[in-house]
């Protein structure tokens, strides 16, 4: 745990040196990126700090006190004083073990979201979109910028895929849960018959990657640039505004048509790219470990049916942790703070058994 903690501690030391250089003043993003990092670091940093000094007042007074004094009562004094430090430092240390469970290096990072409909047609677009409506109030509700990058819309008037930004501080870690397979069970609008139809959509959510996180080289890329085309294309047919970038080693392939700019558009799927390897990289990472650790809250598996929203009994199910709420229509409207606490409390459960 030291060992950790100190490197944090050195890693905090570095950056109040580089935020203070005039050459990454004037580079605005370097800037922003390392005040955020610094601004991530500055409770556990803090809390390390303050355990340190304690420890360092403790063996002070130890030493003191194992040396004859004929001053009994600034002996007396002392003793009290190093009782109250060492019921002090146990707290630290909890305080200290709590944040390093929590520490989470993505934790602070943007997201891209990407929502797609699955099973059920047009009913599936229509759900992906009531999804975007309670990701976009739940966001709002925090403080956070949403911004759209790229999106399909489907007959009905929802969306086939709709991919979003998400920035604000602590963003991924309170939404990197959704990611995985929303069931609904509902009575569709177009349904004469009142049948319960159960659809499905597909949510990823992943943390936007830095410059420092991804290296593209531009000779593995191949951009190709066409015009807009159906509904969300802001320039249908006038001009060849719409990117599509594919990266040959891995196949990925993002397409980006909402803007009229076609720097614009190549800038957004760019973004939409480095998030999209990043992840590969991760899961990557994550699939040779997964087998000797059990922090994970369910399988992380996209394919991974995470939560059932049932309407007609108002009730939403986390499968995963087996929550049941029956606040249907608030947590639509962004009240998703509770399950996402839930969520958040039984990984550091996990973590906290996996420690032991």
């Amino acid at each position: 745990m030291f060992e950790a903690l100190e490197t944090r501690l050195k890693r905090y030391d570095e950056l109040e040196k580089l935020i203070t250089d005039p050459k990454v003043i004037a580079d605005s993003s370097a800037y922003q990126r390392y005040t955020k990092e610094l601004a991530s670091l500055r409770a556990i940093v803090g809390r390390y700090r303050e355990y340190k000094k304690v420890s360092a007042e403790i063996a002070g007074l130890e030493e003191m006190l194992g040396k004859k004094s004929e001053d009994a009562g600034l002996a007396e004094l002392a003793k009290d004083e190093l009782l109250d430090l060492k019921k002090r430092l146990p707290a630290l240390e909890k305080e200290i073990e709590d944040l390093l469970l929590e520490d989470d290096p993505d934790a602070d990072k943007n997201i891209i979201v990407e929502i797609r409909a699955g099973t059920g047609g047009q009913e599936a677009s229509l759900f992906a979109a009531d999804l975007f409506r309670m990701y976009s109030k739940y966001a709002v509700g925090k403080g956070w910028s949403v911004e759209t990058l790229s999106s399909s819309v489907s007959e009905a008037g929802g969306f086939k895929e709709i991919v979003f930004g998400v920035n604000g501080n602590g963003v991924y870690r309170k939404m990197k849960f959704e990611s995985g397979v929303h069931r609904v069970q509902r009575v569709p609008v177009t349904e004469a018959s009142g049948r319960i139809h159960t659809s499905t959509v597909s949510v990823a959510v992943l943390p936007e990657a830095e410059d420092v996180d991804i290296k593209i080289d531009p000779k593995d890329l191949r951009v190709d640039v066409f015009r807009s085309s159906g509904a969300g294309g802001q320039s249908v047919n006038t001009a060849d505004s719409a990117v599509r970038i594919t990266h040959i080693p891995s196949g990925i392939v993002v397409q980006c048509q909402d803007e009229r700019s076609q720097l614009k558009n190549k800038n957004k799927a760019m973004k939409v790219l480095r998030a999209r390897l990043l992840d590969k990289a991760v899961t990557e990472q994550h699939d040779k470990i997964a087998r000797e650790r059990k922090t994970q809250i369910g399988t992380g598996e996209r394919s991974e049916k995470i939560r059932t929203y049932n309407y007609p009994d108002r009730r939403i199910t986390d499968h995963r942790i087996g929550l049941t709420v029956h606040n249907l229509e608030n947590v639509l409207e962004g009240d998703l703070e509770g399950i996402i606490m839930e969520l958040l409390k039984q990984e550091k459960d996990l973590k906290l058994k996996e420690a032991k």
